[in-house]
């Protein structure tokens, strides 16, 4: 596994993304790929999954220290008391004291970003949470996020993949050391017979999932979280660290963009 090292934070490249992974289906998902190597676990308090991931990391026996754990507050509980007892809750559900990284899931423009900032940084200050983030901020919202906070905004976690370019973001990530972190990175299904993605894989061997994969983290200061279910899944998505693209292969991935969002929106 490689690793992005920023602040302290060390952020394995890839993680397992759990939206819409819930019940028991979702705490088997969480503990197989625990168990073949992840240790990158992404959820969120709207998921409503947050209990099954706590179970499966507490059963999986591998220290809590090893894992790299992230929850979200959701944007209706943006005020200073509620980011606390959304935070307070998650920590409950998730049977650890802590989380690695705890993000605002959306921004709200009727809560002050400084009331919502200065809630969570109290929280990092008190030990429940190592570092703090946002999500679904574009560039415009990270830089006020950045000039209110007091400490360090470890990432902008957004939809990221060959189809959706985010290259101001990603230009603003570099230049400023915040982490992108790229959810929906495999567009949900979409590349499967991308022609490009395909011929480019035949080459490595790898899959067309597997180069975008490969793509995204082959870029400096970007991880990725793709959801799978499935223990084949979960391993080629960590199958990508025995290849490494060119720079004419990354260029042509990029300019795959069709600005083509696959995630809802408020």
């Amino acid at each position: 596994m490689e690793y992005r090292e920023i602040y302290g934070a060390k952020i394995p490249v890839i993680g397992l993304g759990t939206w819409d992974l819930r019940g028991k289906a979702g705490e088997k998902a969480v503990r197989s790929a625990l168990e073949i190597g992840y240790r990158h676990i992404d959820t969120a308090e709207f998921y409503d999954n947050e209990e099954y991931v706590g179970r499966a990391i507490q059963e999986s026996g591998i220290p809590r220290e090893e894992i790299f754990l992230v929850t979200k507050v959701w944007y209706t509980h943006l005020r200073h008391g509620e980011v606390r007892r959304a935070c307070e809750a998650s920590l409950n559900k998730l049977r650890t004291d802590y989380v690695d990284l705890y993000l605002i899931h959306w921004p709200n423009q009727e809560v002050p970003l400084q009331e919502t900032i200065q809630a969570m940084e109290e929280l990092q200050k008190e030990g429940k949470i190592r570092f703090i983030g946002v999500s679904n901020f574009e560039v415009p919202l990270l830089e006020e996020a950045r000039r209110l906070a007091t400490l360090p905004i470890v990432t902008d976690q957004v939809e990221y993949h060959p189809y959706l370019s985010q290259k101001e973001l990603v230009d603003y990530c570099k230049k400023h050391q915040v982490v992108l972190t790229a959810y929906s990175p495999l567009a949900r299904g979409r590349f499967r017979h991308d022609q490009v993605l395909f011929r480019i894989g035949a080459k490595y061997g790898k899959s067309p999932n597997q180069v975008a994969l490969r793509w995204l983290i082959q870029q400096d200061m970007v991880v990725a979280i793709p959801k799978a279910q499935s223990v084949q899944h979960q391993r080629e998505n960590l199958d990508i660290f025995d290849f490494t693209l060119t720079p004419e292969e990354m260029e042509e991935i990029g300019r795959l963009d069709r600005g083509e969002k696959v995630a809802s929106r408020l």
